[in-house]
């Protein structure tokens, strides 16, 4: 079988690398292509992974709205000679673009109902759109729910054992409790209406953590002078193995308090955005959703950091029970489309299959 995979955010670079590398152990040919978005191309570079460079990403909506035909031109001139069987991405724009005019099927995932506008542009295009079961909205006959979140692909206990050297890096103590802290920019098209906390906001939260535990901050945009001290300084590949050993994680970034959440990490998620899984994993009282409340996140914060780590690591388990290693699911997802398709929109349970066995 030969699958073309598009990467669209270095995200997207773990939720794939597990399945890029089981479909290629089992035989089957994985063309990869991708857009230069922060760190992506350093982390297919890291994971020698061979890609088409399709370009930078584009920091405004209309820009990327603008530039979207030059680059599903491009993607389509790649793929072609590779006579791909399946394409695959996350709100598989482009991806979805070129199967039309291939006349192939393409799967696209998806955890962000907000998105409407990238939706809208590759919903009509995709054979089928897998969500976690949390998804609060309905996209309409090809789409089908699994026990799961996208970081689930990388961080299920099956896939990711944390490294604790990555500790020395980081420059601390064993023992010393740190906390990892995203700002992130705002650039992306689902957030063209919304904003994060102010510069001033952002001090408080920092001068208060650093009471607790060392600050180490993480960013999108370039940081202001008073916090360039504690700026991570890691491979980016490293950044869940920090996240794994870390007393906290606070942050405007969806993603990462997911990553925190499922790494048994306490999760406080300061952006007014919601998702499914972000309400889901509230459920287990892995995560805190505060909003753009500082007083709020502030109080959470001492809340987190007084609860016992065998509290937040039973709450793991009790997670990771319920939920299943997504890159397994995707493999035979793909293995046996479209009869699988069909077995899940029949079956909505069948993904429960791929649990954890305890």
């Amino acid at each position: 079988m030969r699958i073309a995979v598009d990467i669209n955010h270095p995200g997207h670079v773990h939720f794939f690398k597990h399945f890029v590398w089981e479909m290629e152990k089992r035989g089957h040919k994985v063309f990869l292509s991708a857009i230069e978005k922060e760190l992506s191309y350093r982390l297919l570079n890291h994971y020698r992974f061979k890609y088409l460079r399709l370009g930078r990403h584009r920091p405004y909506p209309l820009s990327k709205l603008f530039t979207l035909p030059g680059l599903d031109l491009k993607l389509f001139s790649g793929v072609k000679p590779f006579r791909p069987d399946i394409l695959m991405g996350l709100a598989a724009i482009r991806a979805s673009h070129a199967s039309f005019f291939l006349k192939k099927p393409c799967i696209s995932f998806d955890d962000t109902e907000h998105a409407s506008e990238q939706i809208a542009l590759y919903r009509p295009f995709s054979s089928a759109i897998l969500t976690p079961s949390c998804f609060t909205k309905y996209l309409g006959p090809k789409h089908i729910k699994y026990d799961g979140y996208h970081e689930l692909a990388y961080l299920h206990p099956n896939r990711f054992k944390p490294d604790p050297s990555v500790l020395e890096e980081l420059g601390v103590e064993k023992g010393e409790k740190y906390a990892i802290i995203r700002f992130v920019s705002w650039g992306a098209s689902h957030d063209v209406i919304h904003g994060g906390f102010s510069q001033r906001d952002r001090s408080r939260l920092v001068k208060e953590i650093a009471r607790y535990a060392t600050p180490l901050i993480t960013s999108e945009g370039e940081l202001p002078r008073e916090f360039r001290k504690y700026r991570i300084r890691i491979s980016p590949h490293r950044i869940h193995d920090a996240m794994a050993y870390a007393s906290l994680y606070i942050g405007e970034g969806a993603t990462m308090a997911s990553e925190a959440a499922v790494l048994g990490t306490p999760a406080i998620y300061v952006n007014p955005l919601n998702m499914g899984y972000i309400a889901d994993e509230k459920r287990y009282h892995l995560l805190y959703h505060t909003g753009l409340n500082i007083r709020k996140a502030i109080k959470r914060v001492d809340t987190c950091l007084q609860t016992k780590e065998a509290e937040w690591q039973a709450r793991r388990a009790k997670l990771l029970k319920d939920k299943i290693d997504v890159t397994a699911l995707m493999v035979w997802f793909v293995e046996n489309y479209p009869e699988s398709r069909a077995k899940m929109l029949e079956d909505p349970e069948y993904s429960r299959r791929f649990c954890l066995q305890l």
